[in-house]
C-alpha cells in the first residue's frame, strides 16, 4: 500500500490543532511555538505534494479510495489534479505567514471585565481551518468535500466572533457586538448556501447513483449517464449558489466586508486568501465537470453577476474610509476577475483565472498583514489617521506600496499575469465583457494609490511621529511574500505548467474550444 500522503497532508494540521488546544494555559508561548511548528510540517509535506504530482500524467493523482459508508454509497475519494496542488500549496505556505503575524493577537487582554483571550485557541482554530480547507480541495467524492466545505465554518466563525481587532477596541460591548454581528452573519449566509448545496448533493445521487467524483464525469462522458435539462440545471444552481457565497461574488458578498474588518488581520487573510478560494475552486471542479450543460446554459448571467461584481467592489473600494474594509471591496472586485475567467470558458480565462487565486491570495495576505502591522501601531482602522508614515517608518511604507502595487496588478508582480490572462480570455469569447472589465483596472489604480497617498505621504501626523518600523518577525513574514510576487511576476512558468494540463480536462468536460483569431478565422475562409 502506498504511503497516503494527501490524508497525511490534511491531518497533520488537524493533530497540532489538537495538541496545540491541549497545551496548558500558562504556556502560551509553547502553544505559538507548537503551532508554528506544525505548520511547517505542513508546508513540508505540501511541496513533497508539488514535487510528486506530474503535470503530464494521469487528471487525478495519489489517489486514495476507501469505503467509508457503504450502505449510501460514500467513499472516502481523494486525489488532486494541477489545479488543487496549486491551491493545496498556497494554503500551506500562508498559514505560517499568518500565525507568525498573528503572534500576539490573542495574548492574554486584561480589562475592565477581566477577560482573557485563550491563545492556544486561536492558533489552534487556524490550524483546524487549514486542515479541512487542503480536504476541500483533496476530495474527490462530493458527499466528502460537502462535510469539510461546511465544517470549516464553525473554526471560522469562532475565530471571526472571538477573536476581533484590537484596533477596534476589543473588548468594549459596541465592539463585541459588532464582532458577533459580523461572525453571525459570516456563518448564516454560508450555512444558507451550504443547506441548498445539501439539497443539490442528495438530487445528484438520486440521479447518479454514486458521489464519487470519477465515476459520475466517466459516466456522463460514455453516455451512460443522462440529466435532463431542468434537472441538470437546478442541480448546477444549488452547487453554484453555494460556491458563489462563499467565493462571494455580487450579490452574495455583504458578509465578506463585516468578517474582515471585524476580524484580526490574520484571520482576514486566512478569510479571503485561503478559505474563499474554495469556492472558486469548486465552480472548477465540480460545476464544470458534473453539469456541462448548465454551465454553459448559466454562463452569460454569471458574466454579467463577475463584471458586476468588479466594478462594484472597485467602486465601494474607492470610497472606503476604512482600511480594512477597502481591502475587502478590492477583494470582492478581484473575484469577479476570476469567476470571468473561470465562465469565459477559453483555456487563457479558466488558466488566468487558477493563477489569479494563487497571486490574490499571495498580494492580498502581503497588504493585508502590512495593513494589520500598521494598525496595530496606530490603533486605528481608519484611513484619515494616517499621514506621513514613510518617512518615519520607510520600511513599513515601502512593503505596503508594494502590496498595493500588487493589488492593482502592476507589470512586473504577479497580479498582472493572472489579470491579463483572464482578459485575453475574456477579450476571445466575450470582447464587451472584456471592455467592462478593463476599467475596473482603472479604478483599481485609484483605490490603491489614493490609499497609499493618504497614509504614507504628506504630513506627518503627531499620532504617527514615534511609530517605529518593522519588527525581524513582521519582516520574516513579508519578505517572503513580496518576493514570491516578483518571482511569480516574472515567471510564472512553473505555475502555468502545472495548471495548464488540468484546465485542459476542464475545457474538455464543457466541450469548449477557444476561438480563434479573427485573422485565422479570416485566412480559414
Amino acid at each position: 500500500m502506498s504511503f497516503p500522503l494527501l490524508t497525511v497532508t490534511a491531518a497533520l494540521p488537524a493533530v497540532g490543532a489538537v495538541l496545540t488546544a491541549a497545551v496548558p494555559a500558562a504556556r502560551r508561548t509553547a502553544a505559538k511555538w507548537l503551532a508554528l511548528s506544525f505548520s511547517l510540517a505542513t508546508l513540508v509535506l505540501a511541496a513533497l505534494v508539488v514535487v510528486r504530482f506530474e503535470p503530464g500524467g494521469d487528471r487525478y493523482q495519489l489517489n486514495e479510495s476507501h469505503a467509508w459508508i457503504p450502505d449510501f454509497g460514500v467513499r472516502y475519494e481523494l486525489g488532486v489534479d494541477g489545479i488543487a496542488v496549486a491551491l493545496i500549496a498556497l494554503t500551506a505556505l500562508l498559514i505560517p505567514f499568518i500565525i507568525l503575524a498573528g503572534w500576539h493577537d490573542a495574548d492574554p487582554l486584561e480589562t475592565k471585565s477581566s477577560r482573557w483571550r485563550p491563545t492556544q485557541g486561536f492558533f489552534a482554530l487556524i490550524l483546524m481551518v487549514e486542515a479541512m480547507v487542503i480536504l476541500s480541495f483533496e476530495a474527490t467524492d462530493v458527499f466528502l468535500f460537502y462535510i469539510f466545505f461546511e465544517a470549516m465554518l464553525i473554526p471560522m466563525y469562532f475565530l471571526i466572533g472571538g477573536f476581533g481587532d484590537r484596533a477596534h477596541a476589543g473588548t468594549d460591548g459596541a465592539a463585541a457586538t459588532q464582532r458577533s454581528y459580523a461572525a453571525v452573519k459570516f456563518l448564516l449566509y454560508n450555512l444558507a448556501g451550504g443547506l441548498i448545496m445539501l439539497a443539490a448533493v442528495v438530487g445528484l445521487y438520486v440521479v447518479a447513483g454514486s458521489f464519487s467524483l470519477a465515476e459520475i464525469a466517466e459516466a456522463r462522458a460514455s453516455g451512460e449517464l443522462e440529466m435532463a435539462t431542468n434537472t441538470e440545471r437546478l442541480l448546477f444552481l444549488g452547487f453554484f449558489f453555494a460556491f458563489a457565497i462563499k467565493a462571494p461574488l455580487w450579490p452574495l458578498h455583504t458578509w465578506l466586508p463585516n468578517a474582515m474588518g471585524e476580524a484580526t488581520a490574520p484571520v482576514a487573510v486566512l478569510i479571503t486568501a485561503v478559505v474563499d478560494k474554495v469556492g472558486t475552486f469548486a465552480m472548477l471542479r465540480f460545476c464544470l465537470q458534473l453539469f456541462p450543460e448548465a454551465s454553459k446554459w448559466a454562463t452569460p448571467v454569471i458574466i454579467v453577476l463577475a463584471l458586476v461584481s468588479i466594478i462594484y467592489g472597485a467602486l465601494l473600494a474607492v470610497g472606503q474610509r476604512d482600511i480594512k474594509r477597502l481591502i475587502a471591496y478590492a477583494s470582492i472586485s478581484h473575484f469577479g476577475f476570476i469567476v470571468l475567467g473561470i465562465f469565459a470558458m477559453t483555456s487563457q480565462g479558466q488558466s488566468g483565472a487558477t493563477l489569479y487565486m494563487v497571486n490574490h491570495g499571495i498580494s492580498t495576505a502581503a497588504l493585508m498583514l502590512v495593513a494589520g502591522f500598521l494598525i496595530s501601531r496606530r490603533g486605528s482602522r481608519l484611513i484619515a489617521d494616517y499621514g506621513g508614515v514613510q518617512k518615519v517608518a520607510p520600511v513599513l511604507a515601502g512593503t505596503f506600496l508594494v502590496g498595493s502595487l500588487a493589488t492593482l496588478s502592476l507589470p512586473g508582480l504577479a497580479p498582472f499575469v493572472s489579470e491579463f490572462l483572464v482578459l485575453v480570455g475574456a477579450f476571445a469569447a466575450y470582447p464587451a465583457a472584456g471592455v467592462i472589465a478593463t476599467v475596473g483596472i482603472v479604478l483599481a489604480a485609484l483605490y490603491t494609490l489614493v490609499l497609499y497617498q493618504r497614509t504614507m505621504t504628506g504630513p506627518v501626523k503627531a499620532e504617527v511621529r514615534t511609530m517605529p518600523d518593522l519588527k525581524a518577525r513582521e519582516l520574516v513574514v513579508v519578505t517572503p511574500l513580496i518576493a514570491l510576487l516578483l518571482l511569480l511576476g516574472v515567471f510564472p512558468k512553473p505555475l502555468t505548467d502545472i495548471v495548464n494540463p488540468a484546465v485542459k480536462h476542464t475545457m474538455s468536460d464543457v466541450r469548449k474550444t477557444d476561438p480563434k483569431p479573427e485573422i485565422e478565422a479570416e485566412a480559414a475562409k
